[in-house]
């Protein structure tokens, strides 16, 4: 629900990657900032002088040519409006699931926040429809597949833009309907498309963009959330925590690693547990244990330079072509704004640094399950071993998860098939890209609450040494959900609860309440 007593994002001015994910989620309203509409209505002028010039103007793609491989085909001034809505139906082309409200919802702030820097030609009209669409709860049913991310995701916004003209479908108060029906509903009314209007709307990499800023904002949680899940299971295994030293993290100053350690740090403060062992035998934890910094941290660090890529695109203008200003008069540019291998290549390294983070949750499961690497610890963490299996099988679960997890993990950047007749030979395939990663964010958050489901049991176990304080509040706010296993019973549902725990935030602000903000 809009919050109308937050303030409105300004569109037209620079946004990150918080402020998309407020609009996405409904959390705040949009507007169209006032220097956008003066830029807005500037790039008009400039299209309304060729249009008004009829068939006397020159040949500007897009404008009063065809398409891809049939720009060289002139289009007689009579026919631009149709052009422009022939475009919009025939690009609808998208199968598969749909996108969810959310990620529809990003796309339609991006679409709107590229108008709105005043390059792409389009009347005010259409970015207040966006946005007025986005205020009251209009979303288009959009399919996810269907892009190969270069000449724009022209299928997936090709499905925004018929809502626009009152084609195609949408959802409005829960209910999916005629796009027409949806804007009646919302006291809204389907706009005629212009001259380059069509276009505008569905050349550029909003879709990639949308799904790829949203799997980083989650993803950025989840850092926080598998260090957590970490020290939990440290403190169950009574593991140390002298290899998350500051001494050792400044001679190799990676930033990830240290915010990691700091974080280890901070959970792990004060505990019973550990202090219980403090004189024991072992000398080196295992690696998935002693090697969270480096590991953890090594997937901040490329989720930082791939957060930074996606928010330069959320302020770019990915148009074709390009009105663009200089000395003298305006000029119309064609060029390749619209390929999405920037963020192919983003979000591919972002999907392999988010695996590791189930990867390395896997592998400390393991060591709490097994009674060969658990001692003290029963058996798979079992109340009655033998009779009851425990947590065996939610191990293979998180396993399960971590393979598909290393497919996904194949970068869709390395293809590219080319389309429209070998005018566009090289593709980026960053749709492909963003929707793997929004999969992996998926497994990755199911695979961590596995590892919470069982660091609980184990450090319950440890009863009555007490843990950290940090440690305590993550223990305490899953049992308020989970209770303890006494005996077997269907976890499906335990898995899901704390699931839901690391999707509303809710686990990690338990934890800082106890111990102060983690990074």
């Amino acid at each position: 629900m809009i919050d109308e007593h937050v303030l409105p994002v300004a569109l037209g001015q620079p946004i990150g990657l918080g402020d998309l994910e407020a609009l996405a989620r409904g959390k705040k309203r949009a507007v169209v900032a006032d220097d956008a509409r003066k830029r807005i209505a500037a790039a008009r002028a400039v299209v309304d002088k060729l249009a008004d010039a009829g068939d006397e103007a020159p040949a500007v793609y897009g404008v009063n040519t065809g398409f891809g491989a049939l720009a060289e085909t002139r289009v007689s001034a009579s026919d631009i409006l149709k052009l422009q809505r022939n475009l919009v139906l025939s690009h609808c082309c998208g199968v598969g699931p749909d996108l969810s409200i959310e990620q529809v919802r990003g796309m339609m702030v991006l679409r709107a926040q590229v108008i709105a820097q005043g390059h792409s030609g389009v009347r005010q009209k259409v970015v207040d429809l966006l946005v007025n669409m986005l205020n009251r709860g209009v979303s288009p049913r959009i399919p996810a597949q269907g892009s190969v991310g270069a000449s724009g995701d022209l299928a997936p916004l090709a499905h925004l833009a018929a809502t626009l003209i009152g084609e195609g479908e949408a959802h409005f108060e829960g209910q999916l309907m005629p796009g027409r029906e949806a804007l009646e509903q919302a006291g809204l009314e389907p706009i005629v498309l212009a001259a380059k209007e069509g276009l505008a709307l569905i050349n550029g990499t909003q879709y990639m963009a949308s799904l790829g800023a949203l799997a980083l904002c989650q993803l950025r949680r989840l850092c926080t959330v598998a260090d957590i899940a970490g020290a939990m299971s440290l403190e169950a295994l009574k593991g140390s925590k002298r290899p998350f030293d500051e001494r050792l993290m400044t001679v190799r100053p990676h930033p990830g690693q240290a915010q990691t350690a700091k974080n280890l740090r901070v959970l792990l403060e004060d505990s019973q547990i550990m202090a219980s062992h403090v004189d024991c035998s072992k000398v080196q934890d295992p690696y998935s244990l002693r090697c969270m910094p480096q590991v953890h941290g090594a997937t901040r660090d490329a989720l930082n330079w791939a957060r930074e890529v996606v928010r330069r695109e959320l302020n770019s203008v990915t148009d074709n072509p390009t009105i663009v200003y200089g000395e003298g008069e305006p000029d119309i540019l064609s060029g390749g704004n619209f390929h999405g291998q920037p963020l192919a290549l983003a979000l591919d390294l972002a999907a392999m640094a988010a695996a590791e983070l189930a990867n390395i949750s896997e592998r400390r499961v393991e060591q709490l399950v097994n009674p060969s690497l658990s001692t003290g610890l029963t058996p798979f963490l079992a109340p009655d071993s033998g009779l009851c299996s425990g947590f065996m099988i939610a191990q293979v679960a998180s396993a399960a998860l971590v393979s598909e997890n290393k497919i996904l993990s194949h970068p869709a950047s390395v293809d590219s098939i080319p389309s429209s007749a070998n005018r566009e030979d090289h593709v980026s395939m960053g749709s492909i890209s963003a929707r793997k990663l929004d999969q992996i964010v998926t497994n990755v958050t199911n695979s961590l609450a596995i590892e919470l489901l069982c660091a609980a049991e184990g450090v319950d176990q440890r009863k009555p040494l007490k843990p950290s304080e940090g440690v305590l509040a993550a223990r305490d706010i899953i049992r308020q959900h989970v209770a303890p296993l006494t005996d077997d019973r269907a976890l499906y549902m335990d898995i899901a609860a704390i699931s839901g725990l690391i999707d509303d935030d809710s686990l990690r602000e338990r934890v800082e309440a106890a111990v102060g903000t983690l990074s």
